[in-house]
């Protein structure tokens, strides 16, 4: 598995020889940043899943500083923020509403914004202003709730997998050894 995700990753050496992250070498070049084991990698998919639920382009922002905050694998966790994109983001926010009703106890159905009318801009302004408020905190704590629980099943799912890979390895070994 290490070796499958290594192709893909930038090495040590071309980070280092990078022109641009020259003011960041300090801190980009943190061993603990591009080594990739069970931990780093389990965090780093973590960072990922929870930064990709920020709106925006800001998740791998957001994923590249709980990356060096936490000193996970830093490309890994970039690379993870990807389950988010123009297809699957509408989907993760209707759930994550659903689920910040869930948590707020929110008993009223969605209501759907008001239909857009030019004639009266000022009124539907005012109309579409009270909508996004009202819709605003079960979709916050929804995201919150959504990143966290995504970010802890991503973070024990790598764990598990990498776990599983590697007793497979161990057995394939002991058996050439034994035939």
């Amino acid at each position: 598995m290490r070796k499958h995700l290594k192709k893909y990753l930038p090495d040590h050496e071309a980070v280092h020889g990078n022109r641009w992250l020259r003011p960041f070498r300090n801190t980009l070049l943190h061993p603990r940043l591009w080594h990739l084991n069970r931990h780093s990698a389990a965090g780093a998919v973590a960072a990922g899943l929870f930064c990709g639920l920020i709106p925006g382009p800001l998740q791998m922002g957001g994923a590249a500083l709980c990356a060096v905050v936490f000193r996970v694998n830093l490309p890994l966790a970039l690379l993870t923020t990807l389950y988010t994109n123009p297809f699957t983001i509408v989907p993760l926010y209707l759930v994550a509403y659903q689920f910040g009703r869930l948590v707020t106890g929110d008993t009223a159905g969605f209501v759907a914004p008001p239909d857009v009318d030019i004639a009266r801009f000022v009124q539907w302004t005012q109309a579409m202003q009270a909508w996004m408020l009202s819709v605003a905190k079960p979709l916050g704590i929804g995201l919150i709730a959504l990143a966290a629980t995504l970010a802890a099943l991503g973070y024990v799912a790598t764990k598990a997998a990498w776990r599983i890979w590697l007793i497979r390895a161990w057995r394939r070994r002991s058996q050439r050894r034994e035939g």
